[in-house]
C-alpha cells in the first residue's frame, strides 16, 4: 500500500476535529470507485459530488473522465450545471491551482495529456472577506448546518493535503479549523468536496467510513 504520505490528526480551537494525508500533487489521482472509501483497495480521500452512479463534478485524470467515456452523463469531464471552483494539477509545470470552470475543455494546463483535475467548491484561501460569496455563487450545499465535511488543500510550497473531519460544523467552521491547523500557515489554496456521510479517509492509521454509504469517485494515493 502507498507510503508517499504524511498522517496527521489536529484538533482546531473551534472544537473541529482533522485528519489528513500530506503528499506531493503527482502521487495523486481522480479515480472512479462506486465504494465506500474506507471498505476499499486504495487510500485516500473521497472526491466530488454524485448523483446514484454519476459524477456532477469534474473528475479527470490525463485528459480523460474518470467514470465515463467523454460526453457522457455523469462521466466527470463537467461540473453539473454550475461553474465551480475546481482543483487542477499541470503535471508538466507540476503546479497546483484553482478555476473556477464549468467543463473540462475549459480548464488551462501545459499539457492536456498530462494533468489532472478535481471538481469541488472554492475555498478562496487567503481571501476570507469574499469566501462566503464565492461559495454561495458556486451553490454550496448545507452551509450553515452542521455536517461532516471534507476538502483538498495545498500550500506555497506544493504539498496537497486531503482532509476530513471526524466532527460536524458549518462550512465556516471547517474552513477556519483548516487555515488554523493545517500547512502551518502557509495554505495558498483549495476546494471543498463533497461531504457529510460522503467525507471519508482511508491510510494505513485510520479510515474513516462517513456514514457508511458508497462513493462514485476518490482522490486515490499511488505510491
Amino acid at each position: 500500500m502507498p507510503r508517499g504520505y504524511v498522517y496527521g490528526e489536529t484538533a482546531a480551537s473551534n472544537g473541529m476535529a482533522l485528519h489528513y494525508m500530506a503528499t506531493r500533487p503527482g502521487n495523486v489521482r481522480p479515480a472512479a470507485v462506486h465504494a465506500n472509501v474506507a471498505a476499499g483497495p486504495y487510500y485516500g480521500v473521497n472526491g466530488g459530488f454524485f448523483y446514484e452512479e454519476a459524477l456532477l463534478s469534474i473528475a479527470v485524470a490525463d485528459g480523460v473522465p474518470v467514470n465515463a467515456a467523454p460526453g457522457s452523463y455523469g462521466a466527470g469531464d463537467v461540473n453539473a450545471k454550475y461553474v465551480r471552483g475546481t482543483l487542477v494539477w499541470d503535471g508538466a509545470a507540476d503546479r497546483l491551482s484553482v478555476q473556477t470552470v464549468g467543463r473540462m475543455a475549459e480548464l488551462r494546463v501545459s499539457d492536456r495529456s498530462r494533468f489532472w483535475a478535481q471538481g469541488g467548491i472554492s475555498m478562496s484561501l487567503g481571501r476570507d472577506g469574499e469566501w462566503r460569496a464565492r461559495a454561495e455563487a458556486e451553490r454550496a450545499p448545507n452551509i450553515d448546518e452542521a455536517r461532516l465535511r471534507s476538502a483538498a488543500v495545498y500550500d506555497d510550497a506544493g504539498t496537497l493535503y486531503l482532509v476530513v473531519s471526524t466532527t460536524k460544523g458549518t462550512l465556516a467552521e471547517f474552513r477556519s479549523a483548516i487555515v488554523e491547523t493545517v500547512g502551518a500557515g502557509r495554505l495558498a489554496g483549495g476546494i471543498f468536496l463533497d461531504g457529510d456521510g460522503s467525507s471519508q479517509l482511508r491510510s494505513r492509521e485510520i479510515r474513516l467510513t462517513g456514514d457508511g454509504r458508497p462513493v462514485v469517485q476518490m482522490l486515490r494515493l499511488l505510491q
